[in-house]
């Protein structure tokens, strides 16, 4: 049985700690599910999201087990939509810990079947988050250490 697993997130930008957590999720799973979702508590997109499945997909050309949708729903829906048993997820510290417990049990209550698995994020992209990232691009300094394609 193929193991698909779901990586959501509002990857407003999609980071290099993504791209690694992407890159070692594909030692895990079967197929990997970038899930660009639309978080209701982010009420507008930095980054345009047209732009980042271009990115992402373009990132992953020559990976077909990598794919990106876009969705509008509970991550968990989307889940059994694609018939994934897995969400993935990267945890840089405790806070973030924290936070997606939470969600993960709330994930787990709606789809029973869902599992969620926690990857430590790679120590060189420990302090890489989208939120400061936008910070600096907003106010005119060089992102480009931090994605893994030209903006």
């Amino acid at each position: 049985m193929k193991k698909t697993a779901i990586f959501p997130g509002s990857f407003d930008p999609f980071t290099k700690g993504h791209h690694d957590i992407v890159i070692r999720s594909l030692n895990l799973f079967d197929e990997v599910i970038v899930g660009i979702g639309y978080n209701s508590a982010k009420k507008n997109r930095y980054f345009d999201i047209e732009l980042m499945v271009e990115k992402i997909n373009g990132l992953y050309q020559n990976q077909p087990e990598v794919k990106v949708v876009v969705y509008n729903e509970l991550t968990s829906t989307l889940a059994k939509k694609h018939d994934a048993k897995f969400l993935i997820r990267g945890l840089r510290n405790t806070t973030d810990f924290e936070y997606e417990n939470t969600i993960s049990q709330m994930n787990r209550k709606l789809n029973p079947d869902l599992e969620t698995v926690f990857l430590i994020t790679s120590p060189q992209y420990a302090t890489v988050s989208s939120t400061i990232i936008r910070e600096v691009h907003r106010y005119g300094g060089d992102i480009s250490d931090y994605l893994p394609y030209p903006i």
